[in-house]
């Protein structure tokens, strides 16, 4: 059975507060394990959306995308997201958005509601570990991550979204 909810965590572990994904997605799968909801959600971890990520929504209710930002506002942005025609599609490094569009247009029906958690970061370099300040950035996502996730549908989740 499909899980109703999945969750696209990106980021490359070895690039700095990059790892703030993967982070994010090894941790809930702590918690929602011990929380005994492991069966509403399936986490998917990779260091780039590609356009075989479209297939992941398939049957899904609600999408959750993960990432660091550089210049994201301090210390996170949560916002629902709508796929964009137009944007250039290749093989490899998609934005949320254009995973989106992929669906819509390989399986020629709307994606299920989605939304974007960016967490900001400040140091993305090669062999750096994550920055203090992405730390404490990503204990303020998690709250709103345990918020999001005992109310699993779209209405909380637009309610929980940032200006």
């Amino acid at each position: 059975m499909t899980a109703p909810v999945v969750i696209l965590a990106v980021g490359n572990p070895s690039r700095g507060d990059d790892a703030i994904g993967p982070l994010l997605c090894e941790r809930l799968a702590e918690w929602l394990q011990a929380e005994g909801l492991a069966d509403c959600f399936e986490l998917i971890e990779d260091f780039q959306l590609n356009i075989e990520h479209a297939l992941d929504l398939v049957g899904r209710e609600l999408v959750l995308f993960i990432d660091a930002g550089e210049g994201t506002r301090a210390p996170f942005c949560f916002q629902r997201i709508f796929p964009v025609a137009g944007m250039a599609h290749c093989s490899h490094e998609l934005a949320p958005e254009a995973v989106l569009e992929v669906f819509r247009r390989t399986l020629h029906q709307e994606p299920p509601a989605a939304f974007v958690l960016c967490v900001r970061g400040e140091a993305f370099e090669l062999g750096e570990p994550l920055s203090q300040a992405a730390r404490e950035n990503v204990e303020g996502a998690w709250a709103c991550l345990q918020q999001l996730f005992w109310h699993p549908d779209r209405e909380s989740w637009e309610g929980q979204a940032t200006p």
